[in-house]
């Protein structure tokens, strides 16, 4: 008898709780997404059955923002949420979770989802110590700007989607599926296309372009910040100026959302072109999809350095 209601009990607590995972039948699923990129991801998989909301856009640094009413709003209201993670959300995101009130995205439940737990980050430091910039315990989180990676997040963000909207989840894996196809060929595309990007030495403002780099074969040879997320000053550039006359690169690289002046100097100085690359989809008019986004960074870098075409 004893066991008999255990066992009643213990099926109604299951049906409680996938209940409060589970979405209605009817419900479009609601997304909040930190970075235009996720954003992006989460509309190609799930098509017309999500909205989409984003916290930031490819003219803000990701690592500063505030968490407005608005914002809250949007995170109450959200099913799912999608995030980098790795801390470059770290000085806002936080809040707004507790803000909202909102259970179903907490960390550990199946409406919080971050990328970065998703792959392998390059750049995990060998030890913390604030006196080294700001660094990333986890690693380098813009692991988007590596195309390879942002399918295996894809994959598991369609698994996600279809776990939180099961009535629906054999649509998610149909769009995966030609997501998959189309960024594999993508792939293809873009590293022939970059083979004379190869070996190309090259400057940066800040790591921002980490996942770029290793996935082109681009070669860092220097950055302009001191330690990462410390501007620049002009005895440092005036350094870095006489170690790249005696070492020269062929480009040097920032963010769209970073400070150009300081690349904009340097590259005047030493004859090089300083090129701005957005970290985001939606840097730049018709870049707003996640392969339009990695067409023009690969045919900005050609440009830059006179291989395109």
């Amino acid at each position: 008898m004893m066991r008999v209601q255990w066992q009643r009990l213990w099926s109604k607590w299951m049906v409680a709780a996938l209940a409060m995972v589970a979405l209605p039948a009817a419900a479009e699923l609601r997304v909040f997404a930190c970075e235009p990129e996720w954003a992006a991801l989460a509309a190609a998989l799930g098509g017309d059955r999500v909205s989409v909301d984003t916290a930031t856009t490819a003219a803000q640094d990701p690592h500063y923002v505030q968490a407005r009413p608005g914002l809250i709003a949007l995170v109450r209201r959200a099913d799912l949420l999608v995030c980098t993670g790795a801390d470059l959300e770290a000085g806002w995101l936080p809040l707004l979770l507790r803000k909202s009130g909102n259970s179903a995205i907490q960390p550990g439940r199946p409406g919080h989802f971050l990328a970065a737990e998703q792959v392998r980050l390059l750049a995990v430091p060998e030890r913390l110590d604030r006196a080294l910039g700001d660094i990333h315990a986890a690693g380098n989180p813009h692991l988007a700007l590596d195309p390879r990676r942002l399918l295996s997040v894809a994959e598991r963000l369609a698994e996600r989607m279809a776990a939180i909207d099961p009535e629906h989840a054999a649509a998610y894996r149909e769009r995966l599926a030609g997501f998959r196809n189309r960024w594999q060929a993508a792939i293809s595309r873009w590293e022939a296309q970059a083979a004379p990007l190869r070996g190309r030495r090259v400057a940066v403002h800040h790591p921002t372009f980490t996942y770029l780099e290793a996935w082109l074969g681009l070669e860092r040879v220097a950055m302009l910040e001191p330690r990462p997320g410390v501007p620049p000053s002009s005895g440092h550039l005036a350094e870095l100026l006489e170690k790249l006359r005696a070492e020269p690169v062929d480009l040097i690289l920032h963010a769209s959302h970073e400070n150009a002046r300081p690349a904009g100097w340097l590259a005047g100085k030493i004859g090089v072109p300083a090129l701005a690359l957005p970290a985001s989809p939606g840097g730049s008019p018709g870049v707003g999809t996640l392969e339009s986004w990695m067409d023009a960074l690969v045919a900005d870098l050609l440009h830059a350095i006179g291989a395109e075409g």
